[in-house]
């Protein structure tokens, strides 16, 4: 029997440039070939529509241009979430180090839970609104 393969993980955004930056410098990925940010004064073409970021193992995380969507309200319900990605540090010191450096990204704090002895964890929100998780573990 054969599977589909998964392929990227994409996420609707109002600018799908801005939101490909914050993931890149946030996680280490690299634009696909092509998707690169155009030079100073030239038309951000691929920027508007759809952009893909690549990373070690095939990951991909791709970028489509919504500019209608509702960013979540989480953990107020009015607006769910409808997909969040957890990411993982190996220490209480790495998520104090990625706090910062996810703050000064563009993210919004939702949810710290960094003080829990089992599983520490903080939760943000992206530049669009989406959740993105950092906790310690394995």
């Amino acid at each position: 029997m054969s599977f589909p393969r998964l392929q990227s993980i994409v996420l609707d955004t109002p600018d799908a440039r801005r939101l490909a930056e914050f993931y890149r410098h946030l996680l280490g990925l690299e634009y696909r070939p092509g998707d690169e940010p155009p030079a100073p004064g030239e038309d951000d073409v691929k920027g508007r529509d759809w952009l893909v970021l690549v990373g070690a193992g095939g990951v991909r995380l791709a970028f489509q241009q919504e500019p209608g969507l509702k960013p979540t309200t989480w953990p107020d319900g009015t607006v769910p979430q409808q997909l969040h990605l957890d990411t993982v540090v190996g220490s209480i010191e790495e998520l104090n180090r990625q706090h910062e450096r996810a703050l000064s990204l563009g993210a919004t704090l939702r949810f710290d839970r960094s003080d829990d002895p089992e599983e520490p964890l903080r939760v943000y929100a992206d530049p669009a609104g989406h959740t993105l998780c950092i906790f310690v573990g394995e």
